[in-house]
């Protein structure tokens, strides 16, 4: 018996106990991050499956794994000789995991789940799924805590403030930016649970989740008062005290639940839907007036102001700098020594440590050197791995925290000499990167809208690609940040408006299973183009420094206007990246940024 085998059998046993015909393991924890701290890692630790999003749902004679085409060729490796099932979610033929219990679940029957990390919009579909079979959902079983014996404990980094200059906006000024939201919202208190919203809002930093720079907590706003809930000993005596003078009271992780508890009836609260907890949401008191809307942080975060504009441009160009040091190296030791997917992200990762205001990667490097490349999420290990060695294409994936900035580009290069049905694929990523490179639009105009413009160019070559083509990104916050999300899969709300300031990859791809894959990944900024008569608009300034590898374009597939943004792009990065490098790397940008 696997390992995993042995861990399902011991959920199955819990749940007999407990009277339960389903349990449900989300990836996710009490604050419905990204990236989950040890102690959330159950879907990891029972399935062995490693990679950040799935579902998993166990019966007395079923498991499975529900994830998306970004996961399929890991997630069925890895449950390869398990009796853990991999569920395609997208396929007409795979029902969500939401739907599969509700047809194979009687009336009467009990579904588990935690609902100290399950989201309430998840809560609503899965009670409702539940309720239609006429079965009952139980929100209060961590059966994680009876079956994970070696379960880690809350994460205990201390937290620590974010100072000028890259601290550009003031706690106060932040405090009262969300009040005056509390107020258009009729709202007299406020909670939060998300972790990037808190770490803003209270300019504060931490280290409990791999490669976000947050901590473990929630906050509770009041018109006149704070208090942040963070566990015992991760604030010092003088964060204290600074926090004190700015009204912010420090209390424990666990009293989060007992200050929702105690509201006061004449009290209207504000919470997000989006970003609590079922189990949060429920210790409440019912009768408490409430109002469901977005975080006014998740909002007023996504918008950096001019001075942090400034600063992303300048940890930008540190990190190109990184980034040639890197390529230098790359291109000289290629051929003469062992270059493996793991050495990429070691050298990638020491060449950023060099730079100044450099914190730790955003994210875990992916290095995919042909096939490896055909995988979205792909992520060498020690056991698993290639060499960098003939011919073909080397996909990578990285980024940087920086104090003043968060830093997030993909390249693809070539190894030896590319196929012509390699470069043909390169081509039309590059073209879909330009064209929505040099998009303008109205101001407002829902994100989701614009990703057809990158897509144009690939739809039109015959080929797709299964995830989003731009996400949010922090200032020096998580690489991933809402709310606007380009993707003609996401739904075009009120919420995911453009507006001025907005930092978002722009990242189309095309991925050959088995073959090869190409994502080209630009960070751009949401900045004023014009006023006219018919409305206000919006154009991309790009962020991102780096050369994009020529020897990899079919120049027959490239428009005139193409290859001159192109060749105006690389004039850019030469003239910026030029004075913070030399020798070797500035002879390889020069190289590497010669018109064509």
């Amino acid at each position: 018996m696997s390992s995993t085998d042995a861990r399902i059998a011991q959920l199955r046993q819990a749940m007999s106990r407990r009277g339960l015909s389903a349990y449900v393991v989300p990836s996710s924890d009490p604050h419905l991050s990204e990236y989950l701290p040890a102690r959330w890692q159950g879907r990891r630790w029972l399935s062995g499956f490693t990679g950040s999003v799935g579902t998993l749902v166990v019966t007395a004679d079923f498991a499975g794994l529900w994830v998306d085409s970004r996961y399929w060729v890991q997630a069925e490796a890895q449950l390869a000789g398990t009796c853990v099932q991999l569920m395609k979610i997208a396929l007409a033929t795979t029902p969500g995991h939401v739907d599969w219990l509700a047809a194979n679940t009687k009336a009467g029957e009990v579904i588990g789940v935690d609902g100290q990390v399950l989201g309430l919009g998840a809560f609503r579909a899965l009670s409702a799924a539940a309720a239609a079979a006429g079965a009952v959902l139980e929100i209060r079983e961590d059966l994680l805590q009876e079956v994970w014996k070696d379960r880690a404990g809350l994460p205990n980094a201390a937290i620590y403030e974010h100072v000028a200059p890259e601290a550009c906006v003031t706690r106060a000024d932040k405090l009262a930016q969300v009040r005056e939201a509390m107020r258009g919202h009729g709202a007299d208190v406020h909670f939060i649970s998300t972790l990037d919203d808190i770490a803003w809002l209270f300019n504060l930093r931490g280290a409990d989740v791999d490669y976000n720079p947050v901590f473990v907590g929630h906050a509770l706003i009041g018109l006149d008062h704070a208090t942040l809930f963070v566990a015992d000993g991760k604030i010092d005596d003088a964060l204290h005290a600074v926090l004190a003078a700015d009204g912010v009271e420090v209390a424990g992780y666990a009293q989060a639940a007992d200050a929702l508890a105690s509201l006061e009836l004449d009290q209207k609260l504000l919470i997000d839907p989006a970003r609590v907890t079922c189990g949060v949401f429920h210790a409440m008191d019912p009768a408490v007036p409430r109002v469901e809307a977005i975080n006014p942080s998740t909002l007023l975060k996504s918008r950096k102001t001019d001075a942090e504009l400034a600063n992303v441009r300048q940890a930008m160009a540190q990190d190109g700098a990184a980034l040639c040091e890197f390529f230098s190296w790359f291109e000289g030791a290629l051929g003469n020594e062992t270059i493996t997917e793991l050495t990429i992200d070691e050298q990638i990762t020491a060449a950023r440590a060099r730079r100044p205001a450099y914190v730790c990667p955003s994210f875990a490097t992916i290095a995919g050197f042909n096939a490896n490349g055909a995988m979205p999420h792909y992520r060498a290990t020690a056991e698993s791995h290639s060499t960098i060695e003939g011919d073909g294409l080397l996909l990578i994936d990285s980024g940087g925290q920086y104090l003043g900035g968060t830093t997030d580009i993909t390249r693809v290069v070539a190894v030896g000499t590319p196929s012509a049905d390699q470069k043909v694929d390169f081509t039309l990523v590059l073209k879909g990167m330009i064209a929505l490179s040099r998009a303008s639009f109205p101001r407002g105009t829902p994100s989701p809208m614009l990703d057809a413009i990158a897509r144009a160019p690939i739809w039109e070559g015959g080929a797709e690609y299964g995830h989003g083509t731009g996400h949010g990104v922090g200032y020096f916050l998580n690489v991933h940040e809402g709310p606007q999300v380009i993707s003609y899969r996401a739904a075009p709300g009120p919420h995911t408006a453009m507006e001025p300031g907005m930092i978002t990859s722009n990242e189309p791809g095309i991925y050959r299973p088995g073959r090869w894959g190409v994502r080209i990944e630009n960070l751009v900024a949401n900045r004023a183009w014009l006023t006219s008569e018919l409305g206000e608009f919006l154009c991309f300034e790009t962020l991102t420094l780096c050369p994009i590898d020529t020897r990899c374009i079919e120049p027959a597939l490239m428009r005139a206007d193409e290859i001159a943004w192109l060749n105006d792009y690389h004039k850019t990065v030469f003239e910026r990246l030029s004075p913070l490098v030399e020798g070797e790397a500035l002879a390889w940008l020069k190289r590497r940024t010669a018109a064509i």
